[in-house]
């Protein structure tokens, strides 16, 4: 269950609400989709604030960081619902060996640790990609679908990494205004020590806020998705070795040039 299965909830009740719509209409002369765009703008848009992020440190550390915020709108129809969802949210970072933090009974903090490229994509794809029985009961949400891919090359002292993230969000459509108020706000990022490149060869790149060495993306309902970015990375295992390798070296060259001789000295003695 991630933010998305939350969503999920909120669609059904839209649902709800525009069937409903839809007998209001037969005795009315209002068309039923100016009742659902008051009911979308007035009480569902910006109901999930959710801010998404990946902050590489070096090619062995880094966080997955995710930050969500619901606004009171919303937890006044299930606060039930959204207690238990929250709890879920907290088990499946421990099991991904996260933590959390509750900045309030509606704002939530998971980070999720990663040592690895490869680390990260089975991280990110078992938290968001995990099914459970209410995430498959034949609502729209499971039209959703969210994949990340990282990749590293290690060239000893640095790495090259390439990531790419694709998030088809079409089945909000119906709940995106021509303003782009939707009922999820949602952010991606990507912070590097050295800065990011992005890659824009796909129909559905969106283009990045640049802020230092962090790259923002926000994020289209109602639409695909495509964040695709190449970044270099300090190897600290890699320089350590040398390091190591240098100090040793530094060692022996000074023992056998500033010294004397072991072998010369043990001669010396016998003598």
């Amino acid at each position: 269950m991630n933010v998305f299965t939350f969503i999920k909830m909120i669609l059904q009740l839209s649902k709800s609400v525009f069937f409903l719509i839809r007998k209001i209409g037969k005795f009315t002369k209002i068309k039923p989709i100016v009742f659902m765009v008051i009911f979308s703008s007035l009480l569902l848009s910006g109901c999930v604030k959710y801010d998404l992020g990946v902050n590489f440190n070096s090619t062995n550390n880094g966080e997955l960081v995710q930050h969500i915020k619901l606004s009171e709108k919303i937890t006044i129809f299930s606060s039930d619902y959204l207690s238990q969802w929250l709890k879920t949210l907290e088990q499946r970072a421990r099991q991904l060996a996260g933590s959390t933090e509750r900045i309030s009974p509606s704002e939530i903090v998971v980070k999720i640790p990663f040592t690895s490229a490869k680390e990260l994509q089975e991280k990110f794809t078992g938290f968001f990609n995990t099914r459970t029985d209410e995430d498959g009961n034949g609502s729209g949400i499971s039209n959703i679908t969210s994949t990340l891919v990282a990749e590293d090359t290690n060239f000893f002292l640095f790495s090259r990494n390439h990531l790419v993230y694709d998030l088809d969000l079409r089945s909000l459509a119906m709940l995106t205004t021509k303003g782009d108020s939707s009922i999820v706000n949602l952010d991606f990022s990507l912070q590097t020590p050295w800065g990011v490149k992005n890659i824009e060869n796909d129909e559905n790149a969106i283009q990045p806020e640049k802020h230092g060495n962090q790259l923002l993306w926000t994020i289209k309902a109602g639409a695909i998705n495509h964040v695709e970015v190449v970044f270099w990375l300090p190897n600290f295992v890699g320089i350590g070795t040398l390091l190591i390798i240098g100090f040793v070296w530094l060692g022996l060259y000074l023992r056998y040039t500033f010294l004397p001789n072991p072998s010369i000295q043990l001669t010396a003695k016998k003598d």
